[in-house]
């Protein structure tokens, strides 16, 4: 609640309309039964909310609107289950003076839910097709002093999410930007997995194409961290053979699907037997988090990395030539793989020419 001036005597005076940040203590004032249907105010004291005297009033109950600091607030939302929402998340979406959604179906459904009113507030559809022409009103609407919540479709804003370009704008133009802390697929799939947490890298989603995809998990297959991909159910079978194929059968990994909801799955298997497994049942249904644990040591995947290092320390100072043939006889492989790989990091851009 907004900050009252204590009553005084002689003409009445108008309390501050806006609240300072954080604003009061009590947001929210319902009657209790056979009490009095509005919190009282001192005199001379507009009613504590956004805007001096905003408020929502429901038969006996009076729900004071929280003051929300102006900026861009980037808001989690739900992954499944409904009730995975922080308080400050409703708070924000109760009291901000519009809201921008990747999904306006879902964030009204999220709305109702939770009884919250969009009143005369809009509601701005951003997503990828239509960013170039919604960045302008959003920005507009922050020139002008306003708030404004960004929702997700699901989970955290950002992440396998259209709003990076949103808020690149606002870091550029200077406006304030919050972020709410709250679900994510990514995290939750982490912690379920029972694979290393203390390092991860969270790669997104491969690239549907065959050929884009195997590309993509060549790139990750060097990593020594946890990785984290999301997939679609379509293609997830293939992803997973792919996987096991480029990344190694014996590294350890989980499929969690329908993560916070009602048919919650973790399977905890290698690759090998995880892509053997649904060559065999089929693609399962849901929404779909991969955790992969990092390289085993002693791995072909392994050997492979420290073979690159060779290479990139060796080329700092050798021909390419002199590089295979001085690696192939340390390393005990023929000269023909070694300048082939070298070969490869070179056009890449990765080794000194």
């Amino acid at each position: 609640m907004a900050r009252q001036d204590k009553p005084r005597p002689g003409p009445r005076r108008s309390a501050s309309s806006r609240p300072k940040r954080g604003g009061g203590k009590t947001l929210r004032a319902i009657a209790a039964a056979g009490g009095s249907a509005q919190e009282s105010e001192p005199e001379g004291a507009e009613p504590a909310g956004r805007k001096g005297n905003d408020a929502i009033t429901a038969g006996s109950a009076v729900a004071l609107i929280p003051a929300i600091e102006p900026g861009l607030h980037l808001v989690a939302t739900p992954i499944g289950h409904a009730r995975d929402f922080t308080l400050r998340a409703l708070d924000v979406l109760t009291g901000c003076d519009a809201i921008a959604a990747e999904d306006t179906r879902q964030t009204r459904k999220l709305l109702d839910l939770h009884g919250i009113a969009l009143r005369d507030r809009p509601l701005i559809p951003y997503h990828d097709r239509n960013g170039a022409t919604a960045r302008p009103r959003i920005m507009a609407l922050l020139a002008e002093g306003r708030s404004v919540a960004y929702c997700s479709d699901a989970g955290t804003p950002l992440i396998a999410d259209p709003g990076y370009r949103l808020v690149r704008l606002c870091v550029d133009e200077g406006f304030p930007l919050t972020a709410l802390p709250g679900p994510s697929a990514a995290l939750a799939a982490l912690s379920l997995s029972g694979l290393p947490t203390d390092r991860f890298l969270f790669a997104g989603f491969p690239p549907p194409k065959p050929a884009a995809r195997r590309r993509f998990l060549e790139e990750l297959a060097s990593v020594r961290a946890t990785l984290i991909v999301f997939e679609s159910p379509h293609r997830v079978v293939e992803s997973v053979a792919d996987m096991a194929q480029i990344l190694g059968a014996e590294r350890d990994a989980a499929l969690a699907r329908e993560l916070t909801k009602r048919f919650e799955t973790v399977v905890r298997n290698p690759l090998g037997a995880l892509a053997e497994a649904l060559a065999v049942s089929g693609p399962p249904r849901g929404e779909i988090v991969l955790v992969i644990g990092g390289p085993v040591e002693g791995s072909e995947t392994d050997e492979a990395t420290d073979l690159d290092s060779a290479i990139r320390k060796m080329r700092a100072t050798e021909s390419l030539k002199d590089t295979a043939r001085l690696l192939s006889a340390q390393l005990g492989l023929a000269k023909r793989v070694v300048y082939a790989r070298a070969l490869a990091l070179e056009s890449e851009g990765e080794t000194e020419n």
